[in-house]
Parts: C-alpha cells; sequence; structure tokens
C-alpha cells in the first residue's frame, strides 16, 4: 500500500486529495491528516480513512480535537512541533497545501525523510526553492508541482531539453475583478474579492487572485522550481482557465496544457506519477466550449505582477519579504484595515524597507533566516498598515 500524508487536509486541495484516494481504499493508507480551525472535518476523515495520526496546527485546539476523536484509534496532536513530526513519520507521497509560509518547515522534514513531495504550497519556494531543491537532491526526495500552472508546466517538459526552452507561459483567469472598471476597485470588498469565477478555492487564495497576488507567487515559484531566467517566463489572462500554461520552444513551437478547472487533475497527475491514471475530471468537448480568449496581464490594474519581477531580479532572500509583506496585508484587507487597492502598496514598501538593508536580502538561505526575515517583513508590514490607518 502506499502511504499517505496530507497537509491541509481540510481544505480544498486536501479534500480533492482525499476524493481521489478515497475512489481506491485499498491502495492507499492515511498516515496523517493535518488541519487547522475545522476540528470537526479534520476528525471526521481522520476516522474515516483510519489515519495513524490527525493534528491541527492551533495548539489550542488539541482538547478540541482529542475530544472529536473519542473512542477512535486516531492519535491526536496539535501546534507547530506536532506538523514537525507528522512530516517525520515514514511515508510514500505527502501534500504539501498549507496555505503560506507555515509550510516551509513541515516540507522541508518530508523531504529529508526521502518522502515524494506533493507541493500545493506554492510559498515554499518562493521563500526557499533553493534550499527546496538542493534538501530534495541531498535525500533521494522528489518534488512534484500541484499548482495547475506548474503541474502544466511540468507535464509539457517531460522528455525535453531545458536548453531548447525559449519561455513559459502561465495563465490567469484574472479573479473576481477582471472585468471591473479600474477606478472602482478602491471600494472592492473582501467579500466581492473572495467569489472566483472559476475555480472553488479557499478564502484567501480567491482574495489573492483577485489582486493577482496568486500569480505574482506563481511566477517566482515558476522561475525558482524550473530554474530558468524571468525574461523567460509571461503571464496572460485566460478568462476561460481551459488552458493552464504554455510553454515555448526555440523552434517556435508552443506545448499548451489543456483541461477543465479541476484542481483533481494536478493532484491526481502528482499522486500516480509517473503513470497516467484515469481521473473523475470532465473531458472537454472543444466543439461546445467554442473558443479561448487571451489579455494582456496589466500591471497598471495588477502591480503585484510587477513586484514579482523586481523580486525575481533581486533574489535572495527578497521573496520571502514578498510573501510575508503579503500575507500580512491581505490580512489587513480582510480585517477592513485597508483597501483592495493598497495591498500591493504596503508590500512595495515593506520590500523597499527591509531591502535597505542588503545583508538581510542577501544572507544565506536557510530555514532560520526565512523565519527571522518573514518575521522582520510581517513587523514592517504591520508598521505600514497603521501609518496608513492612522
Amino acid at each position: 500500500m502506499k502511504r499517505i500524508t496530507i497537509f491541509g487536509a481540510t481544505g480544498s486541495i486536501g479534500q480533492n486529495t482525499l476524493d481521489l484516494i478515497g475512489r481506491d481504499r485499498d491502495t492507499y493508507k492515511v498516515v496523517a491528516l493535518t488541519g487547522d480551525q475545522n476540528i470537526e472535518k479534520l476528525a471526521r476523515d481522520a476516522i474515516s480513512f483510519d489515519a495513524e495520526l490527525a493534528v491541527t496546527a492551533d495548539p489550542d485546539r488539541l482538547d478540541d480535537l482529542r475530544q472529536a476523536l473519542s473512542g477512535s484509534a486516531v492519535e491526536a496532536a496539535a501546534g507547530p512541533e506536532a506538523l514537525i513530526e507528522a512530516a517525520s513519520r515514514p511515508a510514500d507521497w505527502l501534500m504539501s497545501s498549507i496555505v503560506g509560509s507555515a509550510g516551509l518547515a513541515p516540507g522541508l522534514k518530508a523531504l529529508e525523510q526521502g518522502t515524494s513531495l506533493a507541493l500545493a504550497n506554492k510559498e515554499s519556494m518562493v521563500c526557499a526553492g533553493s534550499l527546496m531543491l538542493s534538501t530534495a537532491k541531498a535525500h533521494g526526495a522528489s518534488i512534484l508541482p500541484v499548482d495547475s500552472e506548474h503541474s502544466a508546466v511540468f507535464q509539457a517538459l517531460i522528455g525535453e531539453d531545458m536548453g531548447a526552452v525559449e519561455r513559459v507561459i502561465i495563465t490567469a483567469s484574472g479573479g473576481a475583478f477582471r472585468d471591473w472598471p479600474i477606478e472602482d476597485l478602491a471600494n472592492a470588498t473582501p467579500e466581492q474579492a473572495a467569489t472566483h469565477p472559476n475555480w472553488d478555492m479557499g478564502q484567501r487564495i480567491t482574495i489573492d487572485s483577485a489582486s493577482m497576488f496568486n500569480k505574482a507567487l506563481e511566477l517566482i515559484e515558476t522561475r525558482e522550481f524550473f530554474e530558468i531566467e524571468p525574461s523567460q517566463i509571461e503571464a496572460v489572462v485566460h478568462p476561460e482557465s481551459m488552458i493552464h500554461a504554455l510553454v515555448g520552444f526555440r523552434d517556435g513551437a508552443l506545448m499548451a496544457h489543456v483541461g477543465p478547472p479541476d484542481m483533481r487533475h494536478a493532484i491526481g497527475f502528482a499522486l500516480h506519477y509517473p503513470e497516467r491514471k484515469s481521473l473523475p475530471v470532465e473531458r472537454l468537448d472543444l466543439v461546445k466550449l467554442g473558443q479561448m480568449t487571451f489579455r494582456p496581464a496589466d500591471e497598471t490594474r495588477w502591480p503585484a505582477l510587477r513586484l514579482a519581477r523586481e523580486v525575481m531580479e533581486a533574489g535572495g532572500l527578497s521573496g520571502a519579504v514578498f510573501n510575508a509583506a503579503k500575507e500580512r496585508a491581505l490580512d489587513g484587507f480582510i480585517e477592513k484595515r485597508i483597501g483592495f487597492q493598497q495591498i500591493a502598496p504596503v508590500v512595495e514598501e515593506v520590500l523597499s524597507r527591509v531591502s535597505a538593508n542588503r545583508g538581510h536580502i542577501d544572507a544565506a538561505i536557510t530555514l532560520d533566516n526565512v523565519i527571522y526575515i518573514d518575521h522582520l517583513a510581517r513587523i514592517r508590514a504591520d508598521e505600514i498598515m497603521t501609518e496608513i490607518k492612522g
């Protein structure tokens, strides 16, 4: 049996992963499931899949989890150390779908065990891509991308010579506000931003899609994962979300990955890799679809894309600063401390203030240094949002 652990089991990626393995339970053994606040769902799934361990990231919810698991054989644990312990347990394949930089340390621990890491936590590559790749290499582990765009690029590159790659194009839906007049964005609310036209995702990633910060993170992840130059990476708006990415080669050919907006494809590809197995996803009817459209990714409307390019050029730990600042600015928007169009300026100012000390940005990319600069960037973001509100 294939031993499976799922980090972020209560989120949309985690639930889709459970949907897939639940269709073939004789093939899989669930080692551990982790979640955060949705204790009822975490406990229900842990019991249903006969998991060895269930972990909540919130140490204050341990008693709640124990009570929810009462009468079962599932072990309960809580807090960051418990997440690391869960990642240390022998597993063949681990899904990392924790949102944010919190997914970095458990992901590294899994790689140190030689576990195949299915990576939906793009922040790990943004904050410490070189560390992730070197850790995987040192321990004979593999990293399989689960973001639909990076899974698409990965699939398009199978059997190809990276030296023949001229460009990589990742697509963006444009999010909730892609058709809004730009002057109306100042009044956009968190509730409006959290409604996606194509994908069924959690609140935070859906808002990031509306601001295009999600795509900005993916641009940086593309550079880190595939080790190509920033000038080779492009983004276009593709409202239908049917083409997830394209790879352009030096002979002028473009290889596109086309499929319905269903995360089970990318998850299933990583789960079964290197095989392709049947998946319960929609088969496209191209005649019914009719047409696919593309628009430029306007960096005036979506300044996050410009900031991502500046981060890629700066290198070092600037990706960790960018991500931390984005996470705190997003918190500020959700809490209605700042407006939608103030998210990017907050991030830009954090980058400016932290980058003023090149010693911070140019420090070695280690877990300790990422944790330190992440903390520093969050402090600066809070200071800037207080200045804005004041």
